[in-house]
């Protein structure tokens, strides 16, 4: 009997743990390896839902803050230099930017689940794109990878 406890115990713990969600990196960088300056590496992430996405700074002056996110989800804002972990329960699309390079187009995507990029997000895309000064056409060449 007591055999059969344990064994269905641990069904149980099986059964009710949550699939294993994966770590993702996203580092805030100056200029990356193409000279490109601004950016976060990946820029373009595609994850599962329940996936976590670690944003950290290697380079100083950078942080993480949602701008679009799907309805229902959890909005986001670290701070100056400090590492965010963002676990993404909700599926679509996600853009996020550098709140003191966002002129400059430091800006990027997370696909969560099988999202697929709407009319809402470029439009939104659209109007947000305005306040680059450079790296005009950075966003769009991201929603469209």
């Amino acid at each position: 009997m007591k055999y059969f406890t344990i064994v269905i115990i641990g069904v149980l713990l099986l059964l009710t743990t949550p699939a294993s969600a994966e770590d993702h990196y996203v580092r805030m960088l100056n200029s990356d390896a193409d000279k490109n300056y601004m950016v976060f590496e990946p820029a373009v992430l595609q994850v599962a839902v329940g996936d976590t996405v670690n944003f950290v700074s290697i380079s100083a002056g950078h942080n993480s803050k949602s701008v679009l996110t799907p309805g229902g989800a959890t909005p986001w804002k670290g701070k100056m230099n400090e590492q965010i972990s963002v676990t993404l329960d909700t599926p679509g699309v996600y853009i996020y930017e550098c709140t003191p390079h966002a002129m400059m187009a430091m800006v990027g995507v997370i696909k969560v689940g099988d999202a697929k990029v709407g009319e809402a997000t470029k439009l939104f895309a659209d109007k947000y794109k305005t306040r680059f000064v450079t790296n005009k056409d950075r966003l769009d060449g991201y929603l469209n990878e």
